[in-house]
């Protein structure tokens, strides 16, 4: 494949997509997917070309401002979108933010079973399916409440990002390329209520063709799923003459989406703890790049200002107290525990005091901590003064 070296600020492109047939059921047009490199920050990014396109109208590119604005945790962020012939005709190509390792709910649920992945299941499970709509549903009242559509609710443009994770994808594309100067927004929010209410269908029974047979996929729902689930899709699917909102729907919704927030807060006080552990994990490293800066410094071993007495050879002496224990037959001492104990004490210059023993056992001191992390810091501070 020939691709060119570099489009408009992106490079380095790289081919996502590996089916054969290019021309996409959902847009009705020929695509093809990259990751690229940008060159004004360095991150990956995806292309998304419409292959051999010309816009309608000049104002139709300005479409997707809006959706430059938008931001939203479960869709994918649009970047920019530009037209360009570095592919050899008239490409539109749409920029989004890369989410590495990402799936589609299509490649996920309705992937026949095969060798390479004989675990595929129908149906999803009640609590990953609740946890999916309370998502899209979220993502839907941001979009409509912005006064765009969403127009992509199709298992093959939601990204699975991670566990029970999902984000649509491809959004703003329909907008451009089918542009009407936003006359037709109303009804293409009420044709996102109802395209939900078929994903849901579909993603329940396992199988895309179930909308085309409601009242049998409708039994299967309520022998499988709890009530609570058969009423949501009713609302989505039901016809009447008054506009329907996303709102009725999250009202129907309520106990679920307070499970769902519950659950999200609870996987946020996980990460802040680990975060917290890595946090303390970097305040170790740095003072041990310090005191490895400093500790025996072979280039001042004729310098009087760096020879090992005062600050330095107290570290020194230190540096063997943590690293260099030793029990009663003189065999090592290989304790993380204690290393981690002392390092720190000594960040936090707490007033307990050791005692510091030279190796020749001749010479003995008390020093407490404090007074170690005041010396670290003088010595550090003088090496960086001799650094040209």
């Amino acid at each position: 494949m020939n691709l060119p070296a570099e489009v408009h600020i992106y490079h380095s492109l790289y081919p996502l997509d590996d089916k054969p047939d290019r021309h996409s059921k959902v847009f009705g047009l020929p695509t093809s997917v990259y990751k690229a490199v940008s060159s004004m920050d360095g991150k990956p990014y995806v292309l998304r070309r419409i292959e051999g396109f010309r816009l309608i109208s000049d104002t139709a590119i300005s479409s997707v401002e809006p959706w430059r604005r938008l931001k939203h945790p479960s869709v994918v962020s649009v970047r920019e979108a530009f037209t360009t012939k570095a592919f050899g005709d008239n490409s539109l190509v749409f920029v989004y933010d890369y989410h590495p390792l990402a799936t589609t709910l299509s490649t996920q649920y309705f992937v026949p079973a095969s060798p390479m992945r004989p675990n595929v299941k129908p149906g999803v499970p009640e609590r990953s399916l609740w946890s999916y709509i309370v998502q899209i549903a979220a993502a839907v009242k941001t979009l409509h409440g912005a006064g765009l559509a969403a127009r992509i609710l199709e298992p093959s443009k939601i990204l699975v990002t991670g566990k029970n994770r999902v984000r649509l994808n491809c959004c703003g594309v329909f907008d451009m390329i089918n542009f009407d100067g936003g006359k037709n927004t109303l009804q293409f929010q009420q044709d996102d209520l109802v395209n939900f209410g078929r994903l849901i269908v579909a993603l329940a029974c396992g199988s895309l063709a179930s909308v085309h047979n409601l009242p049998k996929s409708l039994e299967h729902i309520s022998r499988s799923y709890s009530p609570d689930l058969k009423n949501v899709i009713l609302l989505l699917l039901s016809k009447r003459n008054s506009y329907k909102s996303i709102d009725e729907v999250l009202g129907l919704m309520m106990p679920r989406v307070v499970q769902e927030t519950s659950l999200a807060h609870s996987q946020n006080d996980l990460l802040e703890a680990e975060l917290t552990r890595e946090t303390e994990n970097g305040r170790v490293v740095r003072l041990m790049c310090k005191l490895g800066f400093i500790n025996e410094r072979p280039e001042f071993d004729m310098d009087p200002s760096w020879s090992e007495t005062g600050d330095r050879y107290l570290l020194k002496l230190f540096r063997d107290y943590v690293f260099h224990q030793v029990d009663e037959v003189g065999n090592p001492v290989v304790d993380v525990g204690h290393v981690l104990q002392c390092l720190n004490k000594l960040d936090a210059g707490i007033d307990e005091k050791i005692m510091l023993m030279s190796r020749d056992e001749q010479s003995c001191l008390i020093v407490s901590y404090k007074e170690l992390k005041q010396c670290v810091e003088s010595s550090f501070h003088s090496l960086n003064r001799t650094t040209p």
